[in-house]
């Protein structure tokens, strides 16, 4: 076991100012001070790079594969072929599948529908199993091509029964490619082997939306438009679809991706988004008119997720297909009860993965530091919420994290989250050849993964998993490390700068909201909700007094006998009873260090 600078039950943290230079374009721009600094902070050393314009965004004739795949859909738009969209259970596949229902519908063609396994009945991904549905759910017969959205880079076998049963399959994907490619007509994926297109952290909807302006283009060459057939679609129409799924996906925010996801919002604020998200958006309360990326991460995403992880995702695809407010208003109604459901069954899975931890660590001689890895399984857990539990569990400890829950058949479903350091697929490629036969399947990305292991296998898997990762982690990563834009000044703190930062720019994975940290004395605080803790604030330095709320946190996250705290923040505008006031959201606190 690598030896962590801090022994206690929570991993140690360390908190690193930013303070990258600012570029010359930047110093000499009109761009507000604080802009400058946090856009130095992320790398940018150019204007162009947050003007976050179309005309900028990647071409898609780099992406391998990419004409072959579109020459095979527009053959069937003209020929009126059946096509059926296979998607996957989470907001990105959900969000795929109607950008790729509504592309396709506006480009012409009359047979299309979609089909999402149910994660309890066929697992992920285009199986054998699903070719069978796909192949007999039409009274008009089996479809004629299969397009696969977020899924399909892995499906070797249903690949090969598709094709057996005389499918033509395209693959869609963005998943990392294992040692076998499926023998699919197309695959157009960014990280299979020989791909030169450059954005590789593209989510599963921007490879549908790529491909489908390939299409669009294949058409246009066709002369398909105008005259007896469709008008031509402006493809930004579903942009703000684009949007959420990416940032939901929580794949990192790169240049290419950072101008998808503005693109999309503004489409949103100025009231051109779908029906399905301005009814999710209304449902939690938050405006349509002052959307933001967190509120894809954080408000839509979530109530999209809970319909694949505690039912069918069909449910969230319909909201996002609907043109009808009343209509969307009612699934996002079912949807958000679905999300209080998840809420709910995750708090309590929390609680016994607190028990089984506490275990877990007294078998390790009454140790109580954190193992490297965590693999945790308990029978009563819900397959479609262990994702959510292992990524709690990460969070708190900082740690690489597997949960798993039984599948009913004799088999664990495992959902990982990794940390800095370690890239958790290449982890499970390791165990999977070190072991053969230990791990039935899995996939997955740097950050994220799943796998099927059988039950009798699993003690031998959290073995081999805790020792790969002590093998490939050093002690340093082991520390949740809280980068933040430094301290600002007095100046800066208001209403209007938090405003300001929070429309600059989408943020999210690799391009994160800028947060400060700052020696505050804790005037008063108090436990609201019961799990959330509301401070009042005092600037040491000014005297001033600010409003905070330190989300999941008690009084026991308060350094004891000390009144002056280290906190790391983020500015936020509190709406009440139509009162506007500046709140700081409080996501670190530490003791002051001695010579600070």
């Amino acid at each position: 076991m690598s030896a962590a600078t801090d022994n206690s039950a929570v991993s140690a943290s360390t908190i690193v100012r930013l303070a990258l230079a600012v570029s010359e374009e930047l110093q000499h721009s009109d761009l507000h001070p604080l802009l400058k600094k946090v856009y130095a902070n992320r790398g940018i050393t150019r204007l162009q790079q947050v003007k976050y314009k179309l005309a900028d965004l990647l071409d898609y004739s780099s992406l391998k594969d990419i004409g072959k795949a579109a020459n095979i859909v527009a053959d069937a738009i003209v020929q009126q072929q059946r096509v059926l969209i296979v998607g996957d259970f989470d907001a990105d596949g959900a969000t795929s599948c109607a950008v790729m229902m509504r592309s396709l519908k506006a480009l012409g063609l009359q047979h299309v529908d979609y089909l999402v396994p149910n994660r309890f009945d066929f697992g992920y991904g285009l199986s054998p199993q699903i070719v069978d549905v796909a192949a007999t759910q039409r009274t008009d017969g089996k479809p004629d091509l299969i397009i696969t959205v977020d899924n399909g880079i892995s499906s070797i076998d249903g690949v090969k029964h598709a094709n057996e049963l005389g499918i033509k399959v395209v693959v869609t994907d963005h998943h990392l490619a294992g040692d076998v490619l499926p023998d699919a007509a197309a695959i157009v994926n960014p990280n299979q082997p020989g791909c030169p297109f450059p954005a590789k952290t593209i989510a599963g909807v921007g490879v549908a939306f790529y491909l489908m302006l390939a299409v669009r283009a294949v058409l246009r060459e066709q002369k398909w438009f105008g005259g007896s057939g469709p008008a031509e679609p402006n493809m930004a129409n579903y942009l703000d679809l684009v949007a959420l799924g990416t940032v939901a996906d929580v794949v990192p925010l790169d240049e290419n991706n950072r101008i998808l996801v503005e693109s999309g919002l503004q489409r949103i604020r100025r009231h051109k988004g779908c029906a399905g998200i301005n009814a999710l958006l209304t449902i939690a309360g938050k405006s349509i008119e002052n959307c933001s990326s967190q509120d894809f991460g954080f408000i839509i995403g979530p109530r999209l997720n809970a319909a694949g992880r505690l039912d069918d995702m069909s449910i969230g695809i319909e909201c996002l297909l609907s043109d009808d407010e009343e209509q969307a208003s009612g699934y996002a109604s079912t949807l958000n009860h679905m999300n209080q459901q998840r809420r709910q069954i995750e708090g309590e899975m929390l609680e016994q993965a607190a028990v089984l931890l506490d275990k877990q660590l007294a078998a390790l001689s009454g140790s109580d530091e954190i193992p490297d890895a965590l693999a945790l399984y308990d029978e009563q857990w819900h397959q479609g919420v262990v994702g959510l539990l292992a990524s709690r569990i990460k969070e708190k400890y900082h740690r690489p994290v597997f949960a798993f829950a039984d599948a009913g058949d004799g088999t664990l479903k495992g959902s990982g989250r990794s940390i800095p350091g370690l890239h958790i697929r290449d982890v499970l490629d390791d165990i999977s050849k070190q072991a053969d036969g230990l791990i039935d399947k899995f996939g997955g990305h740097a950050m994220a993964a799943g796998l099927t292991i059988k039950q009798e296998n699993f003690q031998r898997f959290q073995a081999l998993f805790a020792e790969r990762v002590s093998a490939v982690l050093r002690p340093e990563d082991l520390n949740n490390i809280s980068e933040t834009d430094g301290a600002i000044d007095e100046e800066y703190m208001t209403m209007e700068s938090s405003e300001l930062l929070k429309y600059a720019s989408p943020w999210g994975q690799q391009f994160p909201e800028p947060v400060f940290d700052d020696i505050f004395e804790v005037a008063n605080w108090r436990i609201v909700g019961e799990k959330h803790l509301k401070l009042e604030l005092v600037k040491r330095d000014s005297g001033v007094c600010y409003p905070a709320i330190a989300f999941n946190k008690t009084d026991e996250d308060l350094p004891a006998g000390d009144k002056d705290i280290r906190v790391v923040y983020r500015m936020d505008v509190n709406e009440f009873r139509g009162n506007r006031t500046l709140q700081l959201i409080v996501q670190h606190i530490e003791a002051v260090a001695q010579d600070s």
